[in-house]
């Protein structure tokens, strides 16, 4: 599966995912410091949560169009820097309406990552090898995660919330340089066998390009996009309040909420590392019943128990029981974590791979504009995190039952049929 080259494609883009979500969850971390420092309520903290998302969900379509355009790797770059640059600006925070600013564009340098990442892959990878490829290169997200408790509470403590985002920030710019030295947008063609397009997307015997219109309108990434919303829809939950769901109701002090958070991103890292693997070795032993069947047993088994465990854990009163319950659930959910965009790979042909990819990534992540907002909501009117708990796993539930009848191979004949009218 890797050579030289792939191999060192791989750390990098394992080191990025780290650092974004080293990045992300630093703000989750110090949440409890800022809202002492600003003076903010628990809805005001859920707006500030959901900013990101604002300038993040846009900026994964247009990312992804960038990728295809532009290329992966200077793609990537500019946008690590920009998110870094963002990143470290947190620091200079006064208020509210600076700190939503700040977040939005944050969001928008991170948006074009999944999309990238997606496309290197595509542009690396074969076929068959890509759903494992893809959990490998995304893996580092949760590890950054687990990483983000431990540094950026102990930064926090010894040197105040600020200066945890300008140590971050220099992160950033380092693997920018990295990057810009080290990557190259395909491999070379004496040193490295480029792989195929997808075998499995049909090809239109028409000297025309198909359309991005004509995958955005299709039931299959419509509802792979609906699965990934419900997906980030409990991401984002777990990512922004279980740090504060740890400390308001189960009475943790921050030193024990940094330690016990690292516990669920962990169990994320070896879903999301395995996941993909998961779907390809299911794939080579249920070769006759095609890729996308393998795809979407892992998907659909996975997100249901991921939504049963994250709307037990509401339930639960228990610290042990609640915090082995997200974990779970947080375990499940990572192994559907490469599927979404595997689906993607398989059904979309390689022009359009990150287009498509972006445009999944920008609905599924309207959640993390919605999500956090919500959830501050209902905690400020209940006064318990219950009702959150429990439509997230809702949602999820729904999501995964959908991808059963509406997941299929997009048939391109209907496409075919239109290009031959045209040329009459």
């Amino acid at each position: 599966m890797f050579s030289k080259g792939r191999t060192s494609i791989m750390i990098l883009l394992f080191l990025a995912g780290v650092i974004n979500y080293l990045d992300r969850s630093a703000l989750s971390i110090a949440a409890p410091f800022i809202q002492d420092d600003l003076n903010l309520t628990p809805t005001q903290m859920g707006i500030v949560f959901s900013s990101f998302s604002v300038g993040y969900a846009v900026f994964n379509f247009l990312g992804g169009m960038a990728s295809d355009r532009y290329g992966a790797k200077l793609t990537l770059f500019v946008a690590m820097i920009i998110w870094s640059i963002f990143s470290g600006a947190i620091a200079l925070t006064f208020g509210l309406v600076s700190l939503i600013i700040i977040r939005v564009f944050f969001g928008m340098g991170e948006g074009p990552l999944s999309a990238t990442i997606n496309k290197m892959i595509n542009n690396w990878f074969p076929a068959d090898k890509r759903a494992g490829a893809i959990g490998l290169a995304n893996s580092g997200t949760p590890l950054g995660g687990a990483i983000a408790g431990p540094i950026v509470g102990i930064i926090a403590l010894s040197f105040g919330w600020r200066i945890s985002f300008i140590i971050i920030m220099l992160l950033g710019f380092a693997w920018a340089i990295a990057w810009w030295l080290f990557s190259k947008e395909r491999p070379a063609v004496n040193n490295e066998t480029i792989p195929s397009n997808q075998q499995h997307v049909n090809k239109v015997s028409s000297n025309k390009k198909i359309p991005l219109s004509f995958y955005l309108k299709q039931k299959t990434v419509l509802f792979t996009s609906f699965a990934y919303f419900a997906y980030s829809y409990i991401l984002f939950f777990f990512l922004t309040w279980f740090p504060s769901y740890l400390i308001d109701t189960h009475g943790l002090n921050v030193k024990e909420m940094s330690v016990v958070t690292v516990i669920p991103w962990i169990l994320g890292f070896i879903g999301l590392a395995s996941g993909g693997f998961l779907s390809d070795f299911v794939y080579k032993k249920f070769a006759g019943k095609g890729i996308l069947f393998s795809r979407k047993v892992v998907l659909v088994t996975c997100l249901f128990i991921s939504a049963v465990c994250i709307g037990l854990a509401g339930i639960v009163t228990t610290t042990i029981g609640a915090v082995s319950l997200v974990a779970s659930s947080v375990l499940f959910l990572y192994l559907t974590g490469s599927i979404y965009w595997a689906i993607v790979q398989d059904v979309v042909d390689q022009q359009n791979v990150g287009s498509v990819g972006g445009f999944m990534h920008f609905l599924a992540n309207t959640a993390g504009i919605l999500g956090p907002t919500v959830t501050g909501y209902l905690v400020q009117v209940s006064g318990t995190y219950t009702a959150a708990f429990l439509l997230a796993g809702s949602l999820a539930i729904f999501a995964s039952l959908a991808v059963i009848w509406y997941v299929k191979p997009i048939n391109l004949e209907v496409l075919k049929i239109n290009n031959q009218m045209d040329l009459r």
